[in-house]
């Protein structure tokens, strides 16, 4: 019954793992894995390490829909070893694409999506895998973005040039600023670059759900994708953890 879900081989009952994934849907900023320990009563901060992954892994829900009518993407770094070079270039750094959804003057929903550098391959690859076709996006004057029109998109320059200056994307300056407090807030920036993914995925998931009034139902989506996704061994989160 639990084989090919996040459960596959777990020793511990169902009805801790639905304490655990209730108490991590209830924190309306999500929680730490010292914290879930904690929560839980477990003896090992390792087991409330490797569940919160696996949860996390469980918060994209596959297939889910693109976003769609006009979005926002442009990009943003995150840690690094030591301060360096701001900007585009940043050395060290991982690479996020942020793109957000405009509903009225609001934020709807968002995507995050790691990639290795600002070639137009990369970043064309990152709207296409997040924005439907046919949709407005507007970006800065990046040439990485000047192709977005060939792949279905209405590209919208809302600034030539690609240096920072005026807010002229503002749903995504405000994701950014929410995404990096969250960050520095919850888990104090200790993010290992290879786990960064889950938590881009654990934050778009919040964030998404964000105007519920039921938290129940984000407890029932999450019991409902962990069903739906594969299984993650904790071995392999161990190791990814002690290469990077």
């Amino acid at each position: 019954m639990l084989a090919g879900t996040i459960f596959q081989d777990t020793k511990q009952p169902l009805r801790l793992w639905f304490r655990a994934m209730w108490y991590v849907t209830n924190q309306k900023l999500g929680i730490s894995a010292l914290g879930l320990q904690r929560a839980l009563g477990l003896g090992s901060y390792r087991t409330a390490w490797t569940w919160l992954h696996k949860l996390r892994r469980a918060m994209v829900r596959p297939g889910r829909t693109q976003l769609a009518g006009a979005v926002e993407v442009d990009e943003t770094y995150w840690g690094g070893p030591k301060p360096g070079k701001h900007g585009r270039g940043a050395a060290g750094k991982a690479l996020i694409v942020v793109a957000a959804q405009a509903d009225g003057r609001r934020i709807g929903r968002i995507r995050l999506r790691r990639v290795p550098d600002t070639s137009a391959k990369s970043l064309e690859r990152a709207v296409r895998a997040a924005v439907e076709p046919g949709s407005v996006v507007r970006t800065d004057g990046l040439h990485s973005y000047s192709q977005l029109s060939t792949h279905g998109y209405v590209h919208e320059v809302v600034r030539k040039e690609a240096a920072l200056g005026d807010n002229l994307l503002p749903r995504v300056n405000r994701v950014v600023a929410l995404l990096k407090r969250w960050l520095l807030g919850v888990h104090q920036g200790a993010i290992r670059p290879a786990h960064l993914d889950a938590y881009l995925d654990e934050f778009t998931f919040r964030f998404n759900r964000r105007t519920s009034r039921w938290r129940g139902k984000l407890f029932y989506r999450l019991v409902q994708q962990a069903v739906c996704v594969a299984p993650v061994r904790t071995r392999d989160l161990l190791r990814n953890a002690a290469e990077r």
